[in-house]
């Protein structure tokens, strides 16, 4: 599929991102920029950069602030190859899981929702299980999309 073949069933990706290893906002605008060069995926819209605490964050990083951001694509990808190609980009970026919860990353790909697709499995859930109580997850979500409606 063609960069341009967005076909008319695309659907509305919302994507959380977030950086707390330095350069952050040059981590972001590559995520951002990778994002949109998916195949059959535009971005529609990107909110500003917010500069925030982490939270729930180990105290030993509760110094390293976080930039966060909140982008909508128009995309014709399957749920599992989008999320898989997001990943894919954390993968690229140096994104190291170590198995501790909430520790520095040099780049967070969190999917939001996918249309209204309504998701409880074992590597994906929809609506994002945690977005809505996340200031800088619904703070930039409104500031981008203030119709939405969460499935």
């Amino acid at each position: 599929m063609e960069k341009t073949d967005i076909s008319p069933q695309a659907v509305l990706a919302v994507v959380a991102l977030g950086s707390n290893i330095e350069p952050r906002a040059a981590r972001l605008a590559s995520a951002l920029r990778a994002l949109s060069e998916m195949p059959g995926t535009r971005l529609v819209r990107a909110s500003s950069l917010l500069d925030n605490v982490g939270v729930d964050v180990p105290p030993e990083f509760a110094h390293l602030r976080f930039l966060n951001q909140v982008a909508a694509f128009e995309t014709s990808l399957e749920v599992h190859d989008f999320a898989r190609r997001m990943h894919g980009i954390e993968d690229a970026q140096g994104r190291v899981r170590t198995g501790v919860r909430n520790a520095p990353r040099t780049i967070d790909l969190d999917l939001i929702a996918f249309g209204d697709l309504v998701l409880d499995e074992p590597d994906l859930t929809l609506p994002h299980p945690r977005a809505r109580d996340r200031v800088f997850v619904t703070g930039p979500l409104a500031e981008i999309l203030p119709d939405f409606k969460w499935p």
